[in-house]
């Protein structure tokens, strides 16, 4: 059976042969160098200890989730519900130990316990019921995904306090979750070399038949490979949910997709039968050097996802390279040292002395190098909506004329990616902080770093729960949601049947415009809500959600979406009826919504001034650097714009 040990061919003689061929028998490690040596020279700020410490801290879950795959994608499957079942993991640790008050040791069995389980629904599906593995773990990833919505009714639960020092630091300076990444990855290296599943993991990917008939039991085996896969997505929901010091329903979204990059560029196979555990830190810690190094250089949001999509390619392509060049697999039970000898020593030695005086030198090259002008990092929850967007318009803007450097980051509605956003930020030295936080107590942690650090943060259209803020600019949400209920209802006579389109579950502007809207309609009993359902502040699922309701509800006469993209498509779904038997209203005043409300098929958006909030947040950032006084809470009106006063907002 096939091992993931590689033997070079003769003839590379020297220390610079010797030299080119460790690093082309080790692709991953040389993209990561270059990557390394890259970051450093472009960016006096990427090799400082703190920054170092927040790759790790960034690469930890990624790494976690992937060692748990590495067994499956060695033994030619594939796992894409660790993202659901780490989510899962947490919501069911977070929600015994609070809403139903488990002890805390029992809590976190039960939360091991239950990606356990996860893993084994999944094999028994792939061994016994003989479902292609993309198939099962596709379903258990919709399965668990809903599930933590379920128990967590779609919002954050606070994760217990003894386990959030998972999220700490050892001695105020070592991160707990680089500790627990590497020894999930000993015990990973442990599992694959050392023990009989981890042999069997090998035959099994080289060659299933062959290992059938030579007496491996192949079903029970892969039983225990996905049962090993959920119990590390398990840990890793753990670590995340304590940096975040809450289980988040929509946690580790699309970590799965990372996760298997991480196993592939370490140099695994997805045909099976080779993968390590060094490898697959290697491959997690370059996707991390990749986004935290593109966020120092400020590169756009959009750009970032382009680039990281390259150098996956780029590194997998250095693999292929790396094995046409002559090196070729160790059988199992070949012979081979298992450590390193002297030749072999030495050689590992050389680079890494090459490699610390080449970045040792850029770091002191960079020295001094950055700009006079004051630096200000933007975190907003996502640029995928009109409503940030402006925003960012507003703050890009207000930084221009006021001479400052803006860094402007996306989260993509990703609490655990905001927060390595703002850590960045904090280890860069910015002059303060701007965060538009995906979730107000998730973003708190973050905050926290920050204010050690002695940068001033402002909140912008939402706060920061359990953290110094040095401003909040906000519209008020609540209030927002209380004057589109009063607009609608009003418009309706009081009474008449309506449907809610929910935002983004577990997000502060969802619960607390919901909120609102709730409270506004209690002055209004002939008010009948007939179903509400989530579209995820979206314009396309707007449309589908609301077909689906008018199905079973043809006879409604009122709707209001806690954004204008999915109010937008409910007018596409509603068609003639927009406007004319059903009135609909959104929120924020984006020029989209403003336009089909001046156009009569949206009776009303309740605007904020999103320009605003960004031209403010950006002056009030400037204000706290300076050691000026800003006020602690700046309210930026919203208004109800209808048809009669849509030409005299300005937004």
């Amino acid at each position: 059976m096939a091992t993931d040990t590689l033997k070079s061919t003769p003839g590379a003689s020297g220390a610079s042969g010797g030299l080119r061929r460790l690093l082309l028998d080790n692709g991953a490690l040389t993209a990561l160098i270059i990557l390394v040596i890259a970051m450093s020279a472009l960016s006096g700020d990427f090799l400082t200890t703190d920054n170092l410490l927040n790759i790790g801290v960034q690469a930890a879950v990624t790494a976690i989730l992937a060692f748990g795959v590495t067994f499956v994608i060695v033994s030619a499957g594939i796992d894409l519900s660790v993202g659901s079942v780490a989510a899962l993991s947490a919501t069911v640790l977070a929600w015994s130990a609070t809403s139903e008050g488990v002890p805390v040791w029992i809590a976190v069995i039960l939360a091991i316990a239950t990606g356990i389980a996860c893993g084994l629904v999944n094999g028994v599906l792939i061994s016994y019921g003989k479902l292609p593995p993309f198939i099962a773990t596709l379903a258990m990833l919709s399965v668990g995904r809903g599930l933590s919505l379920v128990i967590s009714q779609g919002s954050p639960i606070a994760f217990p306090e003894s386990v959030s020092h998972l999220g700490d630091t050892l001695g105020g300076w070592l991160p707990v979750p680089v500790l627990v990444m590497i020894v999930m990855g000993l015990i990973t290296a442990l599992i694959l070399g050392r023990t009989y599943i981890g042999r069997s993991m090998y035959a099994i990917g080289g060659n299933e038949e062959a290992a059938r008939l030579s007496g491996l039991r192949v079903k029970k085996q892969k039983l225990v490979i996905y049962a090993l896969s959920g119990l590390f997505a398990a840990a890793a929901g753990i670590v995340l949910a304590s940096r975040l010091s809450s289980a988040q329903p929509q946690a580790a979204q699309g970590y799965e997709l990372d996760a298997i990059a991480a196993v592939v560029i370490g140099g695994a196979s997805l045909a099976g039968g080779t993968g390590k555990a060094s490898g697959t830190l290697i491959g997690a810690l370059i996707l991390a050097v990749l986004r935290n190094g593109l966020n120092l250089l400020s590169v756009s949001a959009f750009w970032q996802q382009v680039v990281i999509g390259v150098v996956i390619a780029l590194a997998v392509l250095l693999d292929t390279v790396r094995r046409k060049a002559g090196a070729t697999p160790v059988t199992a039970g070949a012979g081979g040292s298992s450590g390193l000898k002297g030749p072999q020593a030495v050689k590992y030695g050389l680079a890494v002395v090459l490699v610390a005086a080449i970045v040792g030198g850029l770091s002191l090259f960079n020295n001094g190098s950055s700009s006079a002008n004051p630096k200000v990092g933007l975190s907003l929850s996502t640029l995928n909506n009109p409503f940030f967007v402006q925003i960012k318009e507003g703050a890009q803007a207000e930084a221009k004329k006021l001479g400052a450097d803006l860094t402007v980051t996306d989260a993509q509605n990703d609490a655990s990616q905001q927060a390595n956003q703002l850590q960045n930020f904090t280890s860069e030295g910015v002059d303060s902080i701007i965060v538009n936080p995906v979730d107000s107590d998730a973003a708190g942690p973050s905050v926290r770093s920050a204010n050690k650090s002695d940068i001033p943060v402002v909140g912008v259209d939402r706060g920061v729960n359990k953290a110094e803020t040095a401003a909040l600019v906000a519209s008020d949400n609540v209030e927002g949601g209380k004057l589109g209920a009063k607009a609608l209802a009003e418009k309706l006579g009081g009474k008449g049947k309506i449907v809610i389109l929910q935002g983004l579950a577990g997000t502060s502007a969802s619960r607390e415009r919901g909120a609102g809207f709730a409270e506004g309609l209690k002055a209004y009993p002939g008010i009948d809500v007939v179903a509400k359902q989530p579209a995820d502040f979206d314009r396309t699922k707007g449309l589908d959600v609301m077909t689906n309701l008018l199905q079973a509800h043809p006879d409604v006469q009122g709707v209001f979406a806690e954004n204008d993209e999915m109010a937008l498509g409910a007018v596409k779904a509603l068609g003639s009826k927009a406007g004319k038997s059903v009135q609909v209203i959104g929120f924020d005043g984006t020029p989209d919504g403003l336009k089909a409300v001046k156009e009569g098929t949206m009776y009303a958006s309740v605007a904020q001034q999103p320009k605003e909030l960004g031209r403010i947040a950006v002056e009030n950032a400037l204000r706290a650097a300076d050691g000026k006084e800003v006020e602690k809470t700046v309210k930026v009106p919203v208004k109800v714009v209808t048809a009669k006063n849509v030409d005299e907002f300005t937004g």
